[in-house]
């Protein structure tokens, strides 16, 4: 069983449960000191595991990856695809980037480790699971592309189904509901309430018992699917709870588009006037938010780390890791891209709105 995104959440107790089912589990995710610790309990109970830091966003890793689960294990009986980012923040003006991450590690990449893993599934009459999510048919302002994202997971699937069935490959999308993960809050999102979440160790068994029944959909908590089935047949009164209530779902209302992106410049026609100085314009001192990033301002700006992003970190409670704040705006962040991150974390910890907390930061105010 190769499953993805399997250093935390669904993924690990996927990887775990069926571990100890009897499979030879190949787990890859971003962590690689997760997947160590994930390696160790599973050889530590008897169980036959390989572990792999990959990056599933990129398509072109998805080739070399199936030849080494084929190394490794000879065969591919079923391949979980897990995997989730999201890159928080309004989607109108989220960059190319952060587009196509959250694309590449919900429908791009996953499309790409099928197609790579056909022969090995088909040879064994094999099975895909594709991890949807309610936000693919009731979509929720805020996370930026995860909801059109996880829209897409959902059609490709159907199709997936369609084609791969005269193979005698079985596909599964797998709704798993609201489930109590940290999921939400690394994206700075509160998350669903409580008493809606389900644990992932239930995620994880559902998907483990499906594979002998092979089910077109797998819906692990009928009451929210129904719920959401629900919302999407009355549109206009989702819009009025989640523009008045988007707590219910996990969400929050959207940051406001402070900096819009200026227009491409256009050269002047050859008989325009010379451009005049442009004056410059005073206004008030910057106070809060802006007053905590004026010492990075200009890296910022250089490095096109938008404030809007940074104001949409800070949710109370939520526990910021600078490696994953780097990668939801940057994508692949380089080692500028990387220091950047951590000196506008510091500047918000002198500007009091973060805590340092054993090499994460946590979000102790919001942005005035």
């Amino acid at each position: 069983m190769l499953i993805t995104g399997a250093s935390s959440g669904i993924g690990r107790e996927l990887a775990l449960l069926a571990a100890r089912a009897g499979y030879a589990v190949y787990a890859i995710g971003r962590k690689r000191d997760a997947l160590d610790a994930l390696a160790a309990e599973i050889t530590g109970a008897g169980g036959t595991v390989s572990v792999e830091a990959v990056d599933i966003s990129d398509p072109g890793n998805a080739r070399g990856l199936i030849a080494r689960v084929l190394a490794q294990f000879s065969t591919l009986d079923v391949l979980v695809n897990n995997a989730g980012f999201v890159s928080a923040g309004n989607i109108s003006i989220q960059s190319n980037a952060e587009l196509e991450r959250q694309f590449g590690t919900h429908v791009v990449g996953p499309l790409a480790l099928v197609r790579e893993a056909l022969a090995a599934l088909r040879d064994v009459r094999g099975c895909v699971f594709m991890l949807g999510s309610g936000v693919a048919r009731v979509p929720v302002g805020g996370l930026g592309a995860y909801p059109p994202a996880k829209a897409a997971t959902r059609s490709a699937t159907a199709i997936l189904r369609r084609e791969l069935h005269p193979l005698g490959i079985g596909v599964t999308y797998v709704d798993p509901g609201a489930v109590d993960t940290p999921f939400m809050q690394r994206a700075g999102m509160p998350g669903a309430p409580a008493r809606f979440l389900t644990s992932p160790k239930r995620v994880a068994q559902a998907i483990l018992d499906a594979v002998a029944r092979r089910p077109a959909n797998l819906n692990v908590v009928p009451w929210q699917a129904f719920a959401v089935a629900l919302a999407q047949a009355f549109p206009g009164i989702t819009e009025l709870v989640l523009a008045r209530a988007p707590g219910l779902v996990g969400g929050m209302d959207p940051p406001p588009i402070l900096l819009i992106p200026e227009k491409p410049a256009v050269a002047p026609a050859a008989t325009a006037e010379p451009a005049r100085a442009q004056v410059p314009v005073t206004g008030p001192a910057p106070t809060g938010v802006a007053a905590a990033l004026a010492p990075v301002r200009n890296r910022m700006e250089r490095l096109k780390l938008r404030e809007e992003f940074v104001r949409g970190l800070l949710v109370p409670g939520a526990l910021l890791d600078p490696n994953e704040v780097a990668m939801r705006w940057a994508g692949m962040p380089n080692k500028n891209e990387r220091a950047v991150t951590d000196e506008v974390l510091d500047a918000l910890v002198d500007g009091g709105y973060l805590r340092p907390t054993g090499g994460a930061f946590a979000v102790i105010k919001s942005a005035d």
